[in-house]
């Protein structure tokens, strides 16, 4: 049992980590008194950092899932669906090392890192025309000088790149490194890129889990449904690492009106309300209930352990 825990800067309980936390806590003190009775062997994890860190990669890397055979959590949304649509995401920084000058009396001397993180930016928002419909690149900057007079010998980019799987991540991230690259060398200077926290990968659902999901959330008066294109919540977490090694679910419950996107103000608000305190309950109750499906069907484990073995697709090339 999973109990994610993280804010966001300047807008607090966006993602509804509170919700998360509460709710894995709930059915964790709700099974602790029948693991024994029906033989089961009940984990309870706090997971921090999702918003940025890996907590749970480290998590991983430390062996403290070694020996767990279905994890799960659940997340609020502004629906009811057995999944989120999920991405891997790897996060670069990009610093670009010019020359200082001055720029009225020495321009010509200088090598203006300014100049040449615009240019990959620029770089990057014609690659955004071909790539992947379901592929994202959204980036920042986070230093470009001090004063107008002085040519800036130091700038800085940050990028989030998105794409369906861990594969075609792979793929994309050369490209959108070239773009940065190219600024660069139009302008003269040099470019340090690299990777920050942890990688993300792709969620990979177990379909038996999320059938008990679906099924359960009867037991509190919800509908949950598989995401379609025109009802889903796109994002990353770093619960897609523990989905390729652990059969999961991350489900998402809701909270809040359709519409109302996770990450905003509007969100936070609804986290902190009584539909949020309805979701830690009614959460806490279906993750319970499908943690005593695994332990109690005999042919549960089975069916969750055969979805984990099959085979997953691979990313689709159709619209390159």
């Amino acid at each position: 049992m999973l109990c994610e825990y993280d804010a966001l800067p300047g807008v607090g309980h966006a993602c509804g980590h509170n919700v998360i936390g509460a709710a894995g806590v709930g059915a964790a003190l709700a099974l602790a008194g029948l693991a024994d009775r029906l033989g089961g062997r009940l984990l309870v994890l706090g997971t921090p950092a999702e918003e940025g860190g890996g907590g749970k990669v480290q998590l991983l890397r430390a062996g403290a899932f070694d020996g767990v055979d279905v994890a799960m959590m659940v997340h609020p949304a502004d629906a009811e669906l057995t999944a989120m649509t999920s991405v891997a995401i790897t996060q670069l920084e990009a610093d670009y090392h010019g020359r200082a000058a001055h720029a009225a009396a020495f321009p010509h001397l200088g090598r203006n890192a300014l100049d040449a993180a615009v240019l990959g930016y620029v770089n990057v928002a014609a690659l955004r025309q071909h790539i992947r419909p379901d592929e994202r690149v959204h980036g920042v900057f986070v230093a470009g000088g001090e004063r107008p007079n002085i040519v800036p010998a130091h700038a800085s980019t940050s990028w989030y790149v998105r794409s369906p799987t861990l594969a075609s991540l792979a793929e994309l991230q050369p490209r959108v490194v070239a773009c940065l690259q190219a600024g660069a060398e139009a302008a003269g200077c040099r470019l340090v890129c690299r990777e920050v926290n942890e990688t993300y990968a792709e969620v990979r659902d177990n379909r038996a889990l999320q059938q008990l999901w679906a099924a359960n959330g009867a037991l509190v008066g919800r509908s949950p449904v598989d995401p379609t294109p025109s009802q889903q919540v796109v994002g990353s977490t770093d619960m897609g690492n523990v989905s390729q090694v652990v059969p999961s679910i991350h489900p998402m419950i809701q909270v809040a009106p359709a519409g109302v996107p996770i990450h905003s103000e509007e969100f936070a608000r609804w986290a902190a309300s009584p539909e949020g305190d309805r979701a830690v309950i009614d959460g806490a109750i279906l993750l319970a209930a499908t943690a005593v499906d695994v332990w109690d069907r005999s042919d549960v484990l089975d069916a969750v352990r055969a979805g984990f073995e099959a085979p997953v697709p691979g990313p689709s090339d159709a619209g390159r």
